[in-house]
């Protein structure tokens, strides 16, 4: 599989997305049980066909551009000046950044993104990823994910450390708060109507450090031209009470998967029950 990824690296990206748009497709027609799942959860955010039809082709090319993003050469990353403006000062306010993504359009595009333009100054990006269980893939993710201004930290208490102790140094990490965390890790609130096991890892590292929040989410461009980056404010100051301040993250993802429902993963087991710790 190694092999296989190195080789599918070398690829341009728009024939990485025309083949993950196929794999998308493929996917969803011969998957009874991902089908039902994809379209039970476009439906209960509210979505019409026209709204998530896209979304099942795009779910494959996020899965295809995988091997570019992570052993590939670097593929074309864009900011909009408002986006680049509100990053810039939270760096310069030191207290550090938690970026919030969901599932939606390329989630590697950001970190890197970040770490092109801030993180190779001395205020890296840590991200969070949760160690696959395959050991070649496993250190295929951890490897790829190391690079000059983005580290990465597991779901683990190590993890967690690792990420409080780069908020303390006012640097930058990055969460995907709609991923359903271990058991232990979450509570239920809800998301688009639906009660869904959801990190309260977030909330406390926001909570505990006092760093700023920003939203964002990596659009990816048709005909494999790259990825272009949103960042916005949380809309609003968290709950002091966990629950509420969950409760309102969730809200805050909603509102950023509603921009661009078409590139939301919404074959993702969302709702599923959390595993063990690792």
């Amino acid at each position: 599989m190694m092999t296989l990824f190195k080789l599918l690296s070398v690829l341009p990206l728009w024939l990485l997305h025309g083949l993950g748009w196929l794999l998308g497709w493929a996917t969803f027609i011969v998957s009874g049980s991902y089908r039902r799942r994809f379209v039970t959860n476009a439906r209960s955010a509210g979505l019409g066909l026209p709204d998530w039809w896209q979304a099942v082709g795009e779910s494959g090319k996020s899965v295809a551009e995988l091997p570019r993003l992570w052993l590939g050469s670097p593929v074309a990353l864009c900011w909009d000046d408002a986006a680049q403006a509100l990053v810039q000062a939270a760096v310069k306010a030191g207290r550090g950044i938690v970026f919030l993504t969901p599932h939606l359009g390329c989630f590697e595009a950001t970190a890197q993104a970040y770490a092109q333009r801030f993180g190779q100054h001395g205020k890296p990006i840590t991200v969070l990823f949760r160690p696959p269980r395959q050991a070649w893939l496993r250190a295929l993710v951890a490897g790829s994910r190391q690079r000059p201004g983005l580290l990465a930290a597991p779901t683990t208490l190590s993890g967690v450390k690792q990420m409080i102790k780069a908020l303390k140094n006012g640097e930058s990490v990055g969460l995907l708060p709609d991923q359903v965390p271990p058991q232990g890790m979450g509570l239920m609130a809800p998301f688009f109507g639906r009660e869904a096991y959801t990190m309260t890892l977030s909330v406390r590292l926001i909570q505990q450090t006092g760093a700023c929040v920003l939203l964002a989410w990596g659009e990816r461009l048709r005909w494999g031209r790259g990825y272009r980056v949103h960042i916005q404010p949380l809309p609003a100051c968290l709950p002091a009470a966990l629950p509420e301040a969950v409760a309102a993250v969730n809200q805050a993802m909603e509102t950023l998967v509603m921009q661009c429902p078409g590139q939301y993963l919404w074959g993702y087991a969302r709702y599923k029950q959390p595993r063990a710790s690792l």
